[in-house]
C-alpha cells in the first residue's frame, strides 16, 4: 500500500506539469527554461543531502540525457500551445509509451516471454486506440484548428524522439542511480533550455514562476524511486503514466480547455483505453 501511495506522487506532479506551466504563462522556451532551473535547484539540494559519487562517464552521460529531455520537454510544451494540454500530453505520453516499448522490444530484446508478445501487442493497440480518441475532433472544427493540429504534430514528433532517445539511454544503453545522475541532467537540461531560446537568457517573471514546475518534476522523480522499491517497478511505472489523465482533466477544468458532448465522450473512452494499456504495459515489464 505504501509503495502504490508513493506512485501516486509522480503521477500527480508529472500529470500537472502541463496545466500548471500553462497556468503560469510564457512562450514554450521560456517555460522548459523555468522549468529546468527549479530542476537544478532540486537537484543541487539532493546532492547536498545525499553526496553521491560522480564519475566522468555519469557527468557525461548524464549532461547528454538532460539535453535530450530539453529536446522532448521543449516540444511538449510547443505541442500544448497548438493543440492544448489535455490533447498534447496523452499524445505525448502515448507516443512515447509505444515508440519507447518498440525500440525495447525490436533493439534491446525487453519481451522473450509469449505472453509478453501478447500482452505487450494489445497494450500498444490500446494505447494507439486511447490516444487516437483522445485528439478526435468533431467534424464542425475549423479549419484554423485543425491547422494548429498540425503544427501540435510536428512538435509531438520531435518531443517524442527527444523524450525516447533519453529513456532509452539511461534505461537501455547507460545505467545510472536517478539519485546520482540527477544533477549532471538537471545540468544538461539547462543548457538544452538554453540553446532552445538562442542563449539569450531571460530571468523574467514567467520563467522564475515556471521554475516550480521543476521543483514538481524532482519530487517526482524522488517519489518514483520509492515506489519501485516499496511496490515494483511495474507498479510504479504504471502509475507514473497514468498522469496523462491528470493533464487531461486539469487542461479542461483549469485551462478552460473546450470539449463538445461527443468530444468528452472520446475522451473517457481514450482516458480508459490508455489506463488499460498503461496497466499492461506495466504487467509485462514486471
Amino acid at each position: 500500500m505504501e509503495g502504490i501511495l508513493f506512485a501516486l506522487v509522480p503521477m500527480v506532479a508529472w500529470g500537472s506539469i502541463g496545466f500548471v506551466s500553462n497556468k503560469i504563462g510564457g512562450k514554450p522556451s521560456q517555460q522548459t527554461f523555468g522549468m529546468t532551473l527549479g530542476a537544478v535547484l532540486f537537484a543541487i539540494m539532493v546532492w547536498i543531502v545525499k553526496r553521491p559519487e560522480m564519475t566522468s562517464q555519469l557527468w557525461i552521460f548524464g549532461f547528454l540525457g538532460g539535453f535530450l529531455w530539453s529536446i522532448g520537454q521543449t516540444g511538449q510544451f510547443y505541442a500544448m500551445k497548438h493543440m492544448g494540454v489535455s490533447v498534447a500530453n496523452p499524445l505525448s505520453s502515448g507516443s512515447q509509451l509505444v515508440l519507447g516499448s518498440l525500440i525495447g522490444v525490436l533493439l534491446f530484446g525487453e519481451w522473450t516471454q509469449a505472453y509478453q508478445y501478447i500482452l505487450g501487442c494489445c497494450a500498444l493497440i490500446l494505447l494507439i486506440i486511447g490516444f487516437y480518441f483522445s485528439s478526435k475532433k468533431d467534424k464542425d472544427v475549423q479549419k484554423a484548428e485543425l491547422h494548429h493540429y498540425g503544427k501540435g504534430f510536428r512538435s509531438l514528433t520531435y518531443s517524442t524522439i527527444g523524450y525516447v532517445s533519453y529513456v532509452v539511454l539511461f534505461n537501455n544503453i547507460m545505467k545510472f542511480d536517478l539519485i546520482s545522475v540527477l544533477l549532471p541532467m538537471a545540468i544538461g537540461m539547462v543548457f538544452g533550455a538554453s540553446l532552445f531560446m538562442s542563449f539569450k537568457l531571460s530571468f523574467d517573471t514567467y520563467v522564475l514562476k515556471n521554475s516550480l514546475v521543476g521543483i514538481m518534476w524532482g519530487i517526482g522523480n524522488v517519489f518514483m524511486l520509492l515506489a519501485a522499491s516499496k511496490a515494483g517497478l511495474a507498479i510504479a511505472f504504471s502509475f507514473s503514466q497514468l498522469g496523462a489523465i491528470i493533464s487531461i482533466i486539469g487542461g479542461i477544468i483549469f485551462l478552460g480547455e473546450k470539449k463538445s458532448k461527443r468530444e468528452m465522450r472520446w475522451v473517457i473512452l481514450g482516458i480508459i483505453c490508455f489506463i488499460a494499456g498503461a496497466i499492461l504495459l506495466g504487467i509485462v515489464k514486471a
